[in-house]
C-alpha cells in the first residue's frame, strides 16, 4: 500500500497542533523542533491564519511595567508571562526610557534619540518581529503625557497585527498646565495631526475646572500617565483630578470629557469591555467595581454596574491591611491586573480566575503584551529551524 501523500499526513498533523493553547508557545516550539515536517507546517502561514482564527483573542505573553512616577524608570525587562524566555527590551542612550502603552502587537517606548542627543522620541517596537520603528515626538511642549499605539490597517481584526502601518496618539497637558492637548502621527504620512485642544471652551472642562479649584485650592488638569482605552477612532484617558474621563475623537480631531461613574477609589483602570464598550474598574474598600458605559433606549449613553468581585478571599496579600490596586487590564481576554504586596495578578472577569503573573512591586500602569507567537514569527525561528527546508 502506497504511504499516505505529503498535504493529507500535513493537514492531519496542522489540525493537532491547532489545538496547542496559544498561552503556552512553548508547545508549538518545543513541537517545532520534532522533525521538519512539523516544522513545515508550524511555518505555514495557513497555519498561523488557522491559529489565529481557532483561538479567537491573542493571547497575554509578556508585560511592561510602568513604576511609580515618582520611583524611577522601570526595570530594564520584558516580563514573560509564559514559559518562554523573556523578549530583551531595546536598548536605549542613557536611563530614560519610558514604556507607555502595548496594543495590537506592538509597544510603545520613550526614549532618547541617539548618543549625545537631547531629544526625546518614540520607539514603536515589535518584540516578536524585533521591527523597530523611530517616530519623532510632535513640536508640543508639555509637562505631563500618555500615548498609545495602535493598528491602521483598514478592516483589520487585530488578532494578529505585525507590520503594516500604525498610529500614534499623544494626549498631553501642556507646559502651561492649562489646556490637554492631543495629536495623533500616522506612519503612513509621517506627520503629526495638528493639535486640538480641551481648554475653557470645554464647559464640561471648565466645571471639572472650578470644582478642582473649590476643593483643593488650585488647578491641575494633569494627563493622569496611565494606559488609555481605543475603542476604533476613540481614545479615552484620565485626568488625575477625580479621574475625569476624555475622549479623542480621532475621526473628526476633537476632544471632549465624559463623566466617571460614582466611586471614591483612588486608583482606576479603563477597559475595552467584551461588548466593545468603555469599561471603568476601580477597588473601593475589598471589593473590585466593574462598571460600563452603555448606550440606553432613548440614544443616551450611561454608566451602568455590571459586576462586583470581592477579593478577600481571592487575591493574596501579605498585610491583611494592605490595600489592593487595580493597574491595568487586557483586552479581548478580559482581564485586570491587580498589585498586592504579594505580586502581581490577574483576575478574569467572566471566570474568577486568578493567576500571579509577577513579583511584588511599585506598579503604576501595568502594559500587556498580546500576541500569538509561533516559530514562523521573528528571532527564534532560528532555533527551531536545524537548516534551510
Amino acid at each position: 500500500m502506497a504511504p499516505p501523500p505529503t498535504e493529507l499526513i500535513d493537514d492531519v498533523t496542522a489540525e493537532i497542533l491547532l489545538r496547542l493553547r496559544p498561552d503556552e508557545p512553548e508547545h508549538l516550539f518545543r513541537a517545532a523542533l520534532v522533525c521538519k515536517p512539523w516544522l513545515r507546517v508550524l511555518c505555514n502561514p495557513d497555519f498561523r491564519r488557522r491559529y489565529r482564527a481557532f483561538h479567537g483573542a491573542p493571547p497575554l505573553v509578556g508585560l511592561l511595567h510602568r513604576l511609580q512616577v515618582l520611583q524611577g524608570s522601570p526595570a530594564d525587562r520584558f516580563a514573560s508571562t509564559t514559559k518562554m524566555p523573556d523578549f530583551p527590551r531595546p536598548s536605549s542612550h542613557g536611563s530614560h526610557a519610558v514604556p507607555l502603552d502595548c496594543r495590537h502587537g506592538r509597544a510603545l517606548i520613550q526614549m532618547w534619540g541617539s548618543v549625545g542627543e537631547t531629544r526625546l522620541v518614540y520607539l514603536v517596537w515589535d518584540p516578536v518581529t524585533g521591527d523597530r520603528r523611530v517616530v519623532p515626538m510632535p513640536d508640543i511642549d508639555w509637562v505631563i503625557q500618555t500615548a498609545a499605539v495602535f493598528c491602521a490597517a483598514d478592516g483589520c481584526d487585530h488578532l494578529d497585527c505585525h507590520g503594516g502601518p500604525f498610529r500614534v496618539a499623544f494626549m498631553a497637558t501642556d507646559d502651561d498646565g492649562v489646556h490637554v492637548k492631543a495629536s495623533v502621527y500616522s506612519s503612513e504620512t509621517g506627520v503629526w495631526s495638528t493639535p486640538v485642544s480641551l481648554g475653557s471652551d470645554c464647559e464640561c472642562y471648565a466645571k471639572h475646572v472650578e470644582d478642582v479649584i473649590r476643593e483643593h485650592g488650585y488647578h491641575l488638569p494633569y494627563v493622569h500617565p496611565r494606559r488609555v482605552a481605543v475603542i476604533g477612532d476613540e481614545i479615552y484617558f484620565t485626568l488625575r483630578e477625580n479621574h475625569a474621563i476624555v475622549k479623542y475623537d480621532g475621526g473628526n480631531n476633537r476632544l471632549s470629557m465624559i463623566n466617571p461613574p460614582p466611586h471614591s477609589a483612588y486608583g482606576i483602570t479603563l477597559m475595552v469591555m467584551d461588548d466593545s464598550s468603555l469599561g471603568f474598574v476601580c477597588i473601593e474598600g475589598s471589593s473590585l467595581y466593574v462598571w460600563s458605559r452603555k448606550v440606553n433606549s432613548e440614544g443616551a449613553a450611561e454608566w451602568v454596574q455590571c459586576r462586583v468581585i470581592e477579593l478577600k478571599t481571592i487575591v493574596p496579600v501579605v498585610d491583611p491591611g494592605q490595600v489592593p490596586l487595580v493597574v491595568g487590564s487586557a483586552e479581548g481576554v478580559g482581564a485586570v491586573f491587580i498589585s498586592t504586596d504579594a505580586g502581581l495578578f490577574t483576575i478574569e472577569l467572566k471566570s474568577g480566575r486568578v493567576r500571579k503573573v509577577d513579583g511584588p512591586g511599585e506598579y503604576f500602569s501595568v502594559l500587556p503584551y498580546m500576541s500569538f507567537y509561533t516559530p514562523d514569527r521573528g528571532r527564534l525561528l532560528s532555533l527551531a529551524r536545524a537548516d534551510d527546508l
